[in-house]
């Protein structure tokens, strides 16, 4: 049997840790609301069964994934943010989406702050970026507080025309 391990990030707000069966709920309520359109939703129950057994695939497969983004204190499900490589991406991302209950917060802020360090520290990666549709204006503008620039476009075989954005490379941050 393979098994992986997925570590652990904690935050001053959050805590970046595995998905869990019960983080299912939350998920499977964002998949099927407006708020997934520019990540292929909205969603059916099954599908997003299946989008949220691909997260832990993701970590076995590649060696990286998203993590379930956690209220540090309340440990609720706030959103799912971290490196991802789908086989249809130019290169690896930085990726994140957050539930209605973390909107507005800096949830998606804070987490991928994380996300990235780790990529930058624990993966070795030497650059970045994030794949964003470009009607989604509130993406692009956390892109651009997270210091990420426009570097040209993706054609993508579903969503059509996607912005790239390129974050600072981990020299820049230092």
């Amino acid at each position: 049997m393979m098994s992986v391990a997925i570590p652990t990030i904690e935050t001053e707000h959050l805590v970046l840790r595995p998905p869990r069966m019960e983080d299912f709920e939350a998920y499977a309520a964002f998949r099927a609301s407006p708020r997934a359109a520019f990540v292929g939703g909205p969603n059916p129950r099954p599908t997003a069964f299946n989008q949220f057994c691909a997260l832990l695939g993701h970590w076995h497969l590649r060696g990286f994934g998203r993590w379930m983004v956690a209220d540090r204190v309340t440990d609720a499900p706030l959103g799912v943010v971290g490196p991802y490589y789908p086989a249809d991406w130019p290169e690896p991302e930085l990726a994140w989406t957050v539930f209605a209950a973390a909107e507005g917060r800096g949830v998606a802020y804070e987490a991928t702050l994380a996300a990235r360090a780790f990529a930058y520290r624990s993966l070795g990666w030497t650059t970045a970026i994030s794949v964003v549709d470009p009607a989604n204006a509130r993406s692009a503008a956390l892109a651009r507080r997270l210091g990420a620039q426009p570097d040209g476009v993706h054609q993508h075989e579903t969503f059509g025309t996607l912005q790239i954005w390129r974050h600072p490379a981990p020299e820049a941050l230092a």
